[in-house]
């Protein structure tokens, strides 16, 4: 397998584990949806979001795309409009250091889930 072929696997995995990771995030009171959408030209986002008793959709995400000279990733939890959590976005040159940061970034979204749903939904109360 050539080193394209490689990298494109290596992205499918990552994208697989970072999907599974958002896939498992669950609240015993809240329903959520789990989405994979790829972004044209080159990206793809992985995505779950809850909806609130109050209507609200409370959005767990990362995203990958390359462009001409770099990877680049982004996470964060959102409320609506309110960003409740933005990971910074990196810019790596390799796909290799770009997915090791998809890793990273799902596992601190999903970190923090239970709690940040617990939290809102106690505004509520």
């Amino acid at each position: 397998m050539d080193s394209q072929s490689l990298a494109a696997a290596g992205l499918l995995a990552a994208l697989s584990r970072a999907s599974g990771i958002l896939a498992e995030l669950h609240h015993p009171f809240v329903r959520r949806e789990h989405f994979s959408v790829f972004i044209p030209p080159a990206g793809a986002r992985i995505r779950t979001a809850f909806t609130l008793p109050d209507g609200r959709e409370v959005s767990f995400e990362v995203s990958i795309a390359a462009s001409a000279d770099a990877f680049h990733v982004e996470g964060s939890i959102t409320a609506e409009d309110e960003i409740i959590l933005a990971l910074p976005r990196k810019s790596v040159l390799d796909i290799h250091d770009a997915l090791v940061v998809l890793d990273d970034y799902a596992g601190d979204l999903a970190a923090p889930a239970g709690r940040t749903i617990d939290q809102l939904l106690e505004g509520l109360i």
